[in-house]
């Protein structure tokens, strides 16, 4: 059940990844044909299009950072890699002659510039996942190791390129290990997954795990077929990435506003602050009272419905909130709204057999006909259409 729940979430990533490694072989393939004469204006106009996209990018996320840590964090990333795509450009057109059979293998001091811009590219992801985590002291004992490793490449007769070519697959080791958390934190506070960016992370990390396969391979075997293929890659995922970055809301956005009006809303007050533990006695009280609010007011029809909104009815902070569902309804705050979600769009479909699936799904609470088919199907094991044929 589990698996199958993950692949359901995670359907249109895994074709977003399919769809990606077939433009892959197609362009590696394709690529096999390019002389070294062909590849260098296409190289040119590549860093090119990187360097204006970042640049114009940068500027633009600047412009609408709205204070927003993360989006000021990727202008840094889109600066860097403008400066880096620039610095480039000018080896290729004025330096460098490309050899005929192809491109020679990255240098050591290349290695580290690369890995420098790998963990510029997860930085991104890190503050989403966990919101001011990454400081100054945490950023230099992330890079030390690739400091240390070049310094004994270059210092003693050994081979070191394996290391620095894999650093950046072990950062990512550490942020796909907290996506599962951060998932379980947006199910604990929101009622909606639409607004929570753990899909769009998850296409991210395809994009960044492809782009630095092309990376290693480029530390000991550099071809015309490798560097263009990485290269649009990248190009793909700066422009992806910042259209996201910005048109996409940020979730813990809204928890932020929430604490900012804390000293104006007396509600707010103390919200994480200890309390005494829960009686099951109190535990009872407080669902029959939550019971009562939630058939009466149906607050779950409203999309934007959230964990904190349940203190209009419950005393209590977040934590407790949290401890009074697990304990009464035994699932988590989204798990839980999905429950009289799904009830009242059974009850539409029964009461009204003329409503359309799409009210049906809006007057429900659901944030759209598609997210409302997914999980009916998934919580029922029918489809919508099915369920209203057997019992309406």
């Amino acid at each position: 059940m589990e698996i199958r729940k993950m692949v359901e979430d995670y359907k249109s990533e895994f074709v977003f990844g399919a769809i990606l490694l077939l433009g892959v072989l197609v362009s590696c393939f394709g690529a096999r044909y390019m002389s070294s004469e062909q590849y260098e204006p296409i190289s040119v106009i590549l860093n090119g299009c990187i360097a204006t996209i970042c640049l114009a990018g940068a500027w633009l996320m600047n412009r609408h950072s709205e204070g927003l840590r993360a989006r000021k964090i990727w202008v840094s990333v889109l600066i860097a890699f403008a400066i880096f795509s620039t610095l480039l450009l000018m080896r290729v057109t004025w330096f460098i002659d490309l050899p005929k059979q192809g491109l020679v293998t990255l240098q050591g001091w290349e290695m580290v510039v690369g890995n420098f811009l790998s963990w510029l590219l997860l930085s991104y992801p890190v503050e989403i996942l966990r919101p001011g985590w990454l400081n100054h002291k945490r950023a230099f004992f992330q890079g030390l190791p690739v400091i240390i490793t070049f310094a004994l490449d270059e210092l003693f007769d050994i081979d070191l390129r394996i290391l620095l070519a894999l650093y950046p697959i072990l950062l990512l080791g550490f942020l796909v290990s907290h996506i599962r958390k951060y998932r379980e934190w947006c199910e604990e506070n929101y009622s909606s997954m639409e607004n929570i960016d753990v899909q769009w992370i998850v296409r991210y990390i395809i994009m960044y795990i492809v782009f630095n396969a092309f990376f290693f391979v480029l530390c000991f075997y550099a071809t015309i077929p490798v560097a263009f293929t990485q290269q649009w890659i990248l190009l793909l995922m700066l422009i992806y990435s910042s259209e996201q970055i910005l048109f996409r809301p940020d979730p813990w956005k809204m928890i932020r506003h929430r604490m900012l009006a804390k000293s104006s809303d007396e509600i707010e007050e103390n919200e994480d602050t200890p309390m005494e533990d829960l009686s099951e006695q109190s535990n009872a009280a407080y669902r029959e009272a939550l019971d009562e609010w939630m058939q009466r007011e149906k607050p779950y029809c409203n999309p934007e419905f959230r964990l904190l909104d349940l203190r209009q009815v419950l005393p209590l902070n977040r934590t407790y909130l949290s401890q009074v569902i697990h304990a009464e309804y035994g699932c988590n705050f989204y798990q839980f709204v999905t429950h009289y979600r799904i009830e009242e769009a059974k009850r539409l479909m029964k009461e009204c057999p003329d409503m359309q699936m799409q009210e049906i799904a809006e007057q429900s609470g659901f944030s759209s006909p598609t997210v409302f088919s997914r999980i009916f199907a998934r919580e029922t094991g029918l489809t919508p259409m099915e369920w209203r044929g057997e019992n309406g």
